[in-house]
């Protein structure tokens, strides 16, 4: 969310932060172009809402980063997919990619994932057909 000067069309930047007090936080923004500014001020329950979002107001010298928010409240459960990919050194036949584009779109990444993982752990080098049917029979689908 961001709070835009209407006169500029530009973000304003946060001024200040002050409490909270008695559950209630006051922000001031203003705009870098114009200088208008204005003022936000929450009640202990808004406060409160906010916080239980892990929201973050002010203090950060950082330009935010897109869906930062979305991809932090991710992170800790995607930890293990991130290892698997980035750790893929195996190969895949062209029979086994051709097999692995008949599953459904989203369903591909965590099954191609899930498969190298398996390879891996096995010491095969080689993702083949018969080697997805190995592992679709030792994960019971």
């Amino acid at each position: 969310m961001k709070l835009l000067c209407v006169a500029c069309n530009e973000p304003m930047q946060v001024s200040s932060v002050e409490g909270p007090e008695e559950g209630s936080v006051s922000v001031s923004f203003g705009c870098a172009t114009c200088g208008q500014r204005v003022a936000l001020l929450t009640n202990p329950l808004e406060t409160q809402l906010v916080r239980s979002l892990g929201v973050k107001i002010g203090g950060q010298s950082v330009g935010h980063e897109p869906l930062e928010v979305v991809r932090a409240s991710l992170a800790p459960q995607s930890q293990g997919a991130l290892h698997a990919a980035e750790g893929e050194a195996v190969v895949w036949t062209e029979e086994a990619n051709a097999r692995l584009q008949r599953l459904p779109p989203m369903a591909r990444p965590m099954a191609r994932t899930a498969i190298a993982r398996y390879a891996r752990e096995h010491g095969v080098t080689t993702v083949t057909p018969e080697l997805m049917d190995e592992y679709r029979a030792h994960a019971g689908f």
